[in-house]
């Protein structure tokens, strides 16, 4: 017995089959990310290191050559690009496909570690990091004030946005452009420094030993006990102009204030940003890899809402880009494409079947097989994104095949008077192979697009899979759902109208006349 002959014996069978497709297809759909296009980026780790003073020639033999030959010899490295700037060393990493992310960045801090004792001691210890796929902000948001300095705007920032904004759910990171952070800058004198014998080391060595937070341990007696804390850290420009530096000869206490100029100033003092109305910081908010980016961005604008209401009067906080927008809008095109096909498609399954009732059975393997094909892409850790809803616009065309093919095999019989149920069971199992071998061959020409290489394999390796996993569910529920209604649906009998008798005439009318043309064409 064949599962189109149980669907026909037992529809509740047939029913509960294809309304469990389309349950847990609606909730797959609905829990998978939405973005522009699919992840097609490599698994990519950075090397970040920050050497202060430091210039480019320096950076480039001191730090970013050494590194870049300890993880050259890495396994799965496709390519490794580097940059080295003043004060700062960047060196990138690309891996192959199949390699994953989180151990070739396990490896990468290994080698990283093996040439910690080459690098400069004045050096900051590197930085490795992953670079998450789709890894681009989905908001740029501007905060602006018309009274406070960049130094101020910064330090609001970092203590009430930053933490709020990346709290939100979906969010990866927040940064800030153009941050300008507090710090102490010394302005050394070279004559006052010549004049009372003090050297650069001699300064740099106080600052380390002297501005610093130790550990103290702690006083115990029979019933107490007093954790005790040395701070010695400054803080004011007075405590810094105050340090001691150097001893003269006779005993004299050289201070900082001395050889110096100390300012409380901008960490760097190079870049910046500012607005018409004073200086301002740009925030990209960068959204996780695995997230609805459409959610995130409707999160993030909600808590800048709640953010507003508790707001100075003399700040401004705003939506500078929006990149979901497009997205959004993006999405809405296609989903109209989706919805006009399958209307174009249900017409021309009415112009050539001729009854509501016959275009209803192919009508119910749509959704069923567009929908089904998601919890596919969920299990593989796929995305609703343009070139999946492109599948679906021509899966469309495709899931109604088998569908047709088994009705009009089933109508065939009953028009030959044979009784609507036998019809429908000797109709679908004379029709059975050629659909399964008609699936087959879809699926053999789809599937394949997956295992293209490089980046076109990636971009369209969700739109082979989507498309194969639609068709392959548009068979199940051609021989289960389609002859189970095609034998309730027709149980009294086939009553064509007009319309579908005219274009089965016409269409007969012009079989005839190729039949006849191309007999003409081999008899001359």
């Amino acid at each position: 017995m064949t599962i189109s002959e149980v669907s026909i014996r037992r529809p509740v069978f047939a029913t509960v089959l294809s309304l469990l497709l389309l349950i847990v297809g609606i909730m797959a759909a609905l829990r998978l990310p939405i973005r522009e296009y699919p992840d097609i980026q490599q698994p990519a780790v950075s090397v970040n290191v920050t050497y202060r003073g430091a210039n480019a020639a320096v950076i480039e033999t001191r730090i970013t050559q050494l590194i870049e030959n300890e993880v050259a010899g890495l396994e799965g490295v496709d390519k490794v690009t580097s940059s080295s700037r003043d004060e700062r060393a960047s060196i990138n990493v690309l891996f192959n496909t199949s390699r994953n992310v989180d151990a070739a960045a396990n490896d990468v801090r290994d080698r990283v570690t093996r040439i910690m004792g080459r690098l400069p001691d004045e050096a900051d210890p590197p930085r490795v990091e992953k670079v998450e796929s789709g890894a681009d902000p989905v908001l740029f948001v501007i905060l602006s004030s018309t009274s406070r300095t960049g130094l101020e705007l910064t330090d609001y920032a970092e203590r009430y946005l930053v933490d709020r904004l990346g709290a939100v759910p979906g969010v990866a990171s927040v940064f800030i452009n153009g941050a300008r952070r507090y710090a102490m800058r010394i302005w050394l004198d070279r004559g006052a420094m010549a004049a009372r014998k003090v050297t650069v080391t001699d300064i740099e060595n106080a600052l380390r030993s002297e501005n610093i937070e130790l550990p103290a341990g702690r006083i115990e007696s029979r019933q107490r006990e007093f954790t005790l804390r040395t701070d010695t850290s400054m803080r004011s420009e007075e405590e810094f102009r105050n340090l001691v530096v150097g001893r003269g000869e006779d005993g004299y206490l050289v201070r900082l204030g001395e050889v110096a100029a100390v300012q409380l100033a901008a960490e760097n003092q190079r870049g910046g940003s500012a607005t018409d109305a004073g200086p301002a910081l740009l925030m990209p908010v960068t959204p996780l890899s695995t997230a609805n980016v459409l959610d995130v961005a409707d999160a993030v604008k909600k808590e800048m809402a709640l953010i507003r209401e508790g707001l100075p009067e003399d700040i401004s906080f705003e939506v500078n880009i929006d990149n979901s927008v497009f997205i959004r809008e993006s999405m809405r095109k296609v989903m109209l494409v989706l919805a006009e096909t399958g209307v174009i498609v249900l017409v021309v399954i009415f112009l050539f079947l001729g009854t509501l009732r016959a275009t209803l059975i192919p009508a119910a393997t749509i959704p069923v097989s567009i929908l089904s094909a998601a919890v596919v892409m969920a299990m593989l850790g796929y995305s609703i994104n343009t070139l999946t809803l492109l599948g679906a616009v021509l899966a469309i065309g495709l899931v109604v095949d088998d569908a047709i093919v088994v009705l009009e095999n089933i109508v065939r019989r009953i028009e030959l008077k044979e009784p609507p149920l036998l019809a429908a069971i000797n109709g679908s199992r004379e029709i059975g192979f050629a659909v399964i071998a008609t699936t087959l061959v879809l699926v053999a020409v789809f599937l394949p697009i997956s295992y293209l290489q490089g980046n076109v394999g990636r971009l369209f390796a969700e739109f082979g899979v989507s498309v194969a996993a639609a068709v392959l569910f548009s068979a199940l529920v051609a021989l289960t759902l389609t002859p189970m209604m095609t034998s309730k649906l027709f149980a009294k009998g086939i009553h064509r109208g007009r319309l579908a008798s005219a274009v089965d005439r016409a269409f007969q009318s012009l079989t005839g006349a190729y039949g006849y043309a191309l007999r003409w064409t081999l008899a001359g």
